[in-house]
């Protein structure tokens, strides 16, 4: 029997790559004669560098950049060697996890760091980019990352407008003749798992400003801000679209990454897949495993298990899921490719007992050991 497994993370408990050999424990002890294949997952969130990195067969870099209120930040990020590419997170750089609630400040915020990190990559040799945009502290419209690789944004003295969305408000003038020439060589592909436009009711200052917080009051002008910075783009570059899909992402980074650096904007999963190449793995597998820490009606709406078993059932292959825990409505699963899932829970507990990393590894292998005894039951049948 061929086994490849590809589970998302149980977040604040196993990563993929544990939860994946926590599995394949479980099925070699059911069937030691197995085959079994682990391959790390995600789906454009946390713990996407991660996942790109070990299947892509890239290696760790880390830079000393700016954080999103000023202050150093050591930013992990990979390099893959044979393709000259980069995989970057922007939370890495500008990330909400960076500073305590009591300090967030969209009016502060930069995503400087960012470009810094872009920056470094490029100049140790890079010209491919992966970049996840989940997480963000920031509502800069990508101004701070554009600044960092020269792109020049000058209030009316001429001078480089301040980080943060407050400096938007003093932008006159859009330059972009002193941007890093190595950028006309690089290509960017982005994960972005939201249709947001970039201003707006839908836009990225009333959708997600005030989990970044903003005030009331900071939501309007941050919006009338970008509304104004993206008119001037648009004497600049006329191609570029406020309104594209995805513009708003990240304090609306899709519409710099996009309007200024060419970027394909891409559902997360679907670059996870194709960059670690699951396919490969998938392909005459038997029974393909996958699952994550919550199992649930949205699993299906682009979340990885629902990437998995859409690839899996490509290759006519069986696929059941384990989680953390599952809900009535996971139910939907069933009809979007996962034949059977299962909650990895073994008794009453609590919940820090549930996510303790020790627990979590022993249940998820007991779990699977007993739902690969039905394969090896029904083999031995036939």
């Amino acid at each position: 029997m061929k086994v490849t497994i590809a589970i998302d993370s149980l977040k604040g408990s196993l990563t993929s790559m544990e939860a994946g050999e926590a599995i394949r424990a479980g099925v070699l002890a059911a069937d030691p004669s197995a085959d079994v294949c682990v391959r790390p997952l995600a789906d454009g969130g946390e713990g996407t560098a991660d996942a790109l990195i070990l299947g892509m067969g890239g290696r760790e870099e880390h830079v000393t950049v700016t954080g999103p209120l000023g202050d150093a930040v050591d930013c992990m990020y990979g390099i893959v060697e044979k393709s000259h590419t980069a995989i970057i997170e922007m939370s890495g750089a500008a990330g909400i996890t960076l500073i305590p609630a009591s300090a967030r400040n969209p009016l502060a915020t930069t995503t400087y760091g960012v470009g810094e990190v872009i920056r470094d990559a490029i100049n140790k040799g890079c010209r491919r980019f992966v970049v996840g945009l989940g997480g963000s502290v920031t509502n800069d419209a990508g101004v701070g990352m554009l600044q960092a690789l020269g792109f020049q944004f000058l209030d009316e003295n001429g001078q480089q407008v301040p980080g943060g969305a407050a400096g938007l408000a003093q932008v006159r003038r859009v330059d972009v003749d002193h941007a890093m020439p190595e950028l006309e060589e690089c290509s960017f592909r982005v994960a972005c798992d939201v249709t947001n436009p970039l201003c707006g009711e839908l836009g990225c200052s009333a959708v997600f400003g005030p989990q970044k917080g903003a005030t009331p009051q900071m939501v309007a002008d941050m919006d009338g801000w970008i509304a104004d910075l993206a008119a001037l783009v648009k004497g600049v570059l006329p191609q570029s679209d406020p309104d594209f899909p995805g513009s708003g992402a990240a304090g609306g980074m899709g519409y710099a990454m996009c309007t200024f650096l060419g970027a394909e904007l891409e559902s997360g999963i679907d670059i996870v897949l194709d960059e670690t190449r699951l396919a490969d793995y998938v392909a005459g597998a038997d029974v393909v495993v996958t699952g994550e820490g919550r199992l649930d009606a949205q699993t299906v709406m682009g979340k990885a298990p629902s990437g998995v078993a859409n690839l899996a059932k490509e290759h006519d292959a069986t696929v059941i899921a384990f989680a953390g825990s599952v809900t009535e409505d996971a139910v939907a699963c069933n009809q979007h490719g996962i034949d059977a899932f299962f909650p990895i829970l073994r008794g009453v507990c609590t919940l820090d007992e549930a996510m303790d990393p020790a627990n979590a590894a022993h249940n998820m292998t007991a779990t699977a050991e007993q739902a690969f005894r039905l394969f090896v039951a029904a083999r031995a049948r036939a």
